[in-house]
């Protein structure tokens, strides 16, 4: 097994990879692994090591922490996993199923009304029919022809995701921008923005105080902030997109979905805690159904179909595709042990194409791996390089276990 110290000196080597953050922990917080790797390239060219405080973007991994802020409205009554979301967004409500287009020159979309509601744990678990337009190529149309972006205005969650529903809710699964509804559900119920409930509830109490939706506007946050260098001058963390940004260019309001930065140190506070189940975030119990299965049984069959086809490799986050899987709250959630790796009901996930996490709570670990990417971005070398922190983080874990 390669090493993450000698892997990733080996890419900053080869100019394909600026550097790296990795912060680990075991359960009690007696095994810490925090390395920063590599250097980062301020706007002036001038260039600095990579610190463990550098401000890093999220991008999907905002998705767990919209989650937790999403369960803790349903622990104080203002939300129910089960319920229609309807009176709370009517945009959700007033959605209809895209089942094709017209054969004629006019290819008119065709539409069927829903057969049951949407509900915030579909929302959570992408089984509500919302879809990201570039994963499915009939959204994509309905797109092109009618919900564009208006280039020259930045735009809401409501006015991003104007798009009909790919699935009948509950029926099927795939990835999408149900975390962004959510998180507008979060500030409809309770009166803040989300950043702000994030803040008051979820940061606040671990001691986390760099963290901002786009655009980062704190200074304090800006000059330690990775994704603001010759290569990307906005801050839109273009790198771990891949190349974009435009999501967050044309984003207005806080995105639950994709939207936040904060330090890799705090990003592991939040995994820590819910891998210690200390309650300073959510009950024991609502922690419990985070690591479980969420899908019924076609949502389920459409999972497996997704992860067996061309996208399958990205929805898979490192697991081998003969491992059983389902979905938690969050994250691909392993169901089964994987020798000498993750433990069942592992739950992980990702950001773009250049961060992972995990949560283990059976082997009593957790991670966060976010690989500074030089453009363009070699995806198969990332992709590698995700995987050696994933790995080798076991078995340093397992060598200190061994000397302690």
């Amino acid at each position: 097994m390669t090493n993450i110290e000698a892997s990733f000196q080996a890419a900053i080597a080869a100019k394909k990879i600026n550097g790296a953050v990795i912060c680990a922990r075991n359960k009690d917080g007696t095994f810490i692994y925090d390395k920063a790797i590599g250097e980062r390239t301020l706007l002036t060219g001038e260039k600095k090591p990579q610190q463990l405080n550098d401000v890093l973007y999220l991008a999907s991994a905002t998705k767990i922490i919209t989650t937790i802020a999403a369960l803790q409205c349903v622990e104080d009554g203002l939300l129910t996993l089960d319920s229609d979301v309807s009176p709370i967004c009517p945009e959700l409500g007033s959605k209809q199923v895209l089942t094709g287009f017209t054969e004629d020159e006019d290819q008119t979309p065709i539409l069927e009304p829903v057969v049951r509601p949407i509900t915030l744990r579909m929302l959570l678990t992408h089984s509500s029919g919302v879809t990201y337009h570039f994963l499915d190529p009939a959204i994509a149309q309905w797109r092109e022809r009618f919900g564009l972006p208006n280039e020259d205005a930045r735009q809401s969650v409501e006015e991003v995701f104007t798009y009909p529903l790919s699935f009948q809710p509950g029926e099927g699964w795939m990835y999408g921008p149900g975390l962004d509804w959510a998180g507008r559900i979060v500030e409809r119920v309770t009166g803040r923005t989300l950043g702000e409930r994030m803040q008051e509830r979820i940061f606040t109490p671990l001691g986390i105080a760099d963290a901002q939706f786009y655009p980062v506007t704190r200074e304090e946050l800006r000059e330690r902030l990775v994704d603001l260098n010759p290569d990307d001058t906005e801050g839109l963390g273009r790198a771990v997109l891949g190349g974009g940004g435009d999501i967050n260019k044309r984003s207005r309001g806080d995105f639950g979905g994709h939207g936040l930065f904060m330090t890799g140190m705090d990003f592991v506070k939040i995994l820590g805690s819910l891998l210690a189940g200390d309650g300073v975030l959510l009950k024991a119990e609502t922690v419990d159904g985070m690591f479980e299965h969420q899908l019924g049984p076609e949502a389920s069959k459409s999972q497996r179909d997704k992860l067996a086809g061309p996208v399958g490799p990205f929805f898979q986050v490192g697991v081998d595709p003969g491992t059983k899987v389902g979905y938690g709250m969050s994250g691909l959630l392993t169901l089964e042990d994987v020798d000498g790796w993750y433990g069942e009901r592992t739950l992980s996930w990702g950001g773009g194409l250049t961060l992972a996490w995990f949560i283990d709570r059976k082997n009593g670990l957790c991670g966060v791996g976010a690989v500074q990417s030089a453009l363009p971005v070699d995806g198969e070398l990332v992709t590698e390089l995700k995987q050696t922190f994933r790995q080798d983080i076991y078995r340093k874990l397992a060598e200190w276990e061994g000397k302690s």
